[in-house]
């Protein structure tokens, strides 16, 4: 028989297979804030930034779509890069803004593991998609007339299959390793949403293993990635610097210049949290920059990419013009 038992804000339940410790029933998110007067200052602001991003990202995806002129490998992975913007977003922004409204916000325990696997599911496949838009890069400028064969539709599909296995196995690495923690309670995570770093000290189980199978696999991706897409700037540099004519340079280089933006940012956000010590950065740290490389990046992917790219610009304005003068 089990007993159920009310501790703190989280339903905990005795269980005879776990000895002393308890089955959990959900925690109680801590958020960004307890001052409310600045909770609803944060509400209208991630409200904001979450409305500005599916609008931007969804346009960027209608864009592609009904311009024949963007029918290409790098727009290709720029209408996935803005559906996974999106999911990012999607996967921890609603529930934060909810927790915002309501006096305890709590998540149920397998919903905890939901959005964990959720957010390094999307994270892991934008972390994906950014080298194969630096590799898309280098064929470009590198191997002009090799481009339609070397990324055709084929290639693309497969580099898109790559992208989305990686983003499921870093997914159900930090799933698994939730699911192998042990809590005793009271189960209140230190976060405005499920991560590895709050959950793994919480737990009152040995961790040693959940953190370094979750360490290797997010450390591995990151570091895989940004070794393919320096490699392929390396090469590009190299190329861009032996041209001869300066209107070739300044034209390669602004076929880069949004992408090396929306990498810096990305990758050297994510990188300050999975990858550097725990103990170089405190847990509110941890709360800014998760906001920032999952809801603020998102909205601003779009924009980066329309205000730094003459074809998605000159595309914009024949819809618009089609549309005013129709």
């Amino acid at each position: 028989m089990f007993h159920y038992r009310f501790s703190g804000s989280s339903y905990l339940m005795d269980s005879p297979r776990s000895g002393n410790h308890t089955a959990v029933k959900g925690f109680t998110l801590l958020g960004l804030t307890d001052n409310l007067i600045l909770q609803d200052i944060l509400f209208m602001i991630i409200l904001c930034i979450y409305l500005v991003t599916i609008s931007g990202n969804l346009s960027t995806i209608i864009l592609i779509r009904i311009s024949s002129q963007l029918h290409h490998p790098m727009y290709f992975f720029l209408n996935h890069l803005a559906f996974v913007d999106m999911c990012l977003s999607t996967s921890v922004t609603p529930n934060m803004l909810i927790n915002f409204l309501v006096e305890r916000n709590t998540i149920s325990y397998h919903g905890c593991g939901i959005q964990l696997g959720s957010a390094t599911f999307f994270g892991a496949i934008e972390c994906f998609m950014l080298a194969i838009m630096a590799y898309d890069r280098f064929v470009a400028i590198c191997n002009p007339l090799l481009y339609s064969a070397k990324m055709s539709t084929q290639v693309c599909v497969q580099f898109l299959i790559v992208a989305y296995v990686g983003g499921f196995i870093n997914a159900s690495s930090f799933t698994i390793s939730f699911y192998f923690l042990i809590f005793c309670g009271p189960n209140r995570v230190n976060h405005f949403f499920c991560d590895i770093a709050p959950l793994v000290e919480l737990s009152c189980s040995d961790n040693h293993i959940s953190t370094v199978v979750s360490s290797i696999v997010a450390g591995s991706i990151i570091v895989l990635t940004v070794f393919f897409i320096a490699t392929s700037y390396i090469y590009i540099l190299i190329t861009i610097l032996k041209m001869r004519s300066n209107e070739g340079r300044h034209k390669a280089f602004s076929t880069c210049t949004a992408h090396l933006t929306v990498v810096t940012l990305y990758l050297g956000t994510i990188t300050f949290i999975y990858v550097m010590p725990k103990s170089n950065y405190s847990t509110d740290q941890n709360k800014v920059i998760s906001v920032f490389y999952m809801m603020v990046i998102p909205m601003l992917n779009p924009i980066i990419y329309s205000l730094r790219n003459n074809e998605i610009k000159g595309a914009l304005k024949r819809v618009l013009g089609k549309k005013i003068f129709s």
